[in-house]
């Protein structure tokens, strides 16, 4: 695929920056890969990586997707008040108060609501916080239970290493089957999934020999235990879904028998941290664009604003990176600024006052955090403005 950057450019000069801008053509060519790589297993989107109303709806039209994973019961709520989708799987414990309100509250609105949404739950004590606010008398609510998928090395006598991400308590089969025995018990809830979210595989990229192995280790001992878990689960509950995966394992995990759906959602922008995977061809979609605003040394330009720092660890690979013209890079002792961020390599010194720096995010929902609005630039050149869920009035935290 040719450098996208002449036709993107072109088609938002008249457009003020900063910008984000999407490039459709690469937009619906990675949600096409993410379908032929999780192999018939339908594939739900995750909104947090996407945070465009627009784009939700026209990725859900897509062959082999299915349903959203939200971040926030607010936002859950206005995705099926406002039509997006009819299945919704919350991926984080709640206890927000007017969100749970929304979903109790008596009435056509909420009934539509709870026959949309799975709430996430790890322990008893979610649930108890969810009846502090509703009442021990309500509408029963779908909730799906959030299984640890990390990968704990005991065997290799490297324990307590931790490999993973930080989520729910329980881990073995034995502890969710305890767990699952005692939230089918209580009324009010029906327990009707699990996730296993491997961010030690999805969200770790192929940087090293040592990388791959934990990653092949992980794959491995994640479908023994999620096997036994599901079994477990099932001796006290009915399941109609078992979650699991993430861009960056979809092919492995969807190889497993026991997963009914996957998750995918970075990899409809492809940022920055998915670009050096061995499973798929990185394909960025999402670009920032900003308008160069002085020259400050012969090999410097400086442009407005691109402050767009990636949560996580405070490292340089959260910071977007300059992608057009070539051969430009950040300047060290100053990174990417609030209100101006210098740029500088042998490119630089041909950049004039009013032209424009192409940069990618690191993440890819998180641009949109900063944006009212996104441009898609068809392979035409055309262009079409929607607005993100900012642009919508909508802050989900």
């Amino acid at each position: 695929m040719s450098a996208p950057f002449p036709r993107l450019l072109s088609a938002t000069a008249d457009r003020s920056a900063p910008l984000a801008v999407l490039d459709e053509p690469a937009l619906w060519a990675n949600a096409d890969d993410l379908v032929r790589r999780a192999g018939g297993v339908p594939v739900r989107v995750a909104s947090k990586s996407v945070r465009v109303r627009s784009v939700l709806e026209r990725t859900l039209a897509r062959p082999g997707f299915a349903g959203v994973m939200t971040y926030s019961l607010a936002e859950s709520c206005w995705l099926v008040d406002e039509g997006v989708t009819d299945d919704v799987l919350l991926a984080y414990p709640t206890v927000d108060r007017a969100g749970l309100l929304a979903l109790t509250e008596p009435g056509e609105a909420g009934e539509r609501r709870r026959s949309a949404i799975t709430l996430m739950v790890d322990s008893e004590e979610g649930l108890d916080a969810i009846q502090r606010v509703v009442g021990g008398s309500h509408p029963t609510l779908r909730i799906c239970l959030d299984v640890d998928a990390s990968l704990r090395p005991g065997a290799l006598g490297i324990h307590p290493v931790h490999l993973g991400v930080r989520r729910s308590p329980v881990h073995t089969a034995r502890q969710a089957a305890g767990v699952a025995r005692r939230l089918s018990a209580r009324p009010g809830f029906q327990l009707v999934g699990v996730m296993f979210y491997d961010a030690q595989v999805a969200g770790l990229p192929d940087t090293s020999a040592a990388v791959r192995v934990v990653k092949r280790l992980s794959t491995t001992e994640l479908a023994h235990r999620r096997r036994a878990v599901v079994e477990a689960v099932s001796q006290h509950a009915d399941l109609q879904l078992v979650n699991a995966g993430g861009t960056g394992s979809l092919e492995v995990t969807g190889a497993d028998p026991t997963v009914t759906e996957l998750t995918a959602g970075s990899g409809l922008f492809t940022p920055t941290l998915f670009d050096r995977y061995d499973a798929f061809e990185a394909r960025p979609a999402a670009y920032i664009v900003l308008d160069v605003v002085r020259r400050p040394a012969k090999d410097v330009a400086t442009c407005f604003a691109g402050g767009y720092t990636a949560s996580g660890p405070a490292q340089a690979n959260r910071m977007p990176t300059p992608v057009w013209p070539e051969g430009l890079s950040l300047v060290g002792t100053e990174g990417v600024g609030e209100v101006q961020t210098p740029v500088r390599g042998k490119a630089a010194r041909h950049l004039r006052v009013g032209e424009r720096v192409v940069f990618r995010h690191a993440k890819a929902g998180e641009m949109c955090e900063r944006f009212d609005t996104v441009t898609l630039v068809d392979d035409a050149g055309r262009a079409e403005t929607v607005p993100t869920y900012r642009g919508e009035g909508k802050n989900f935290g």
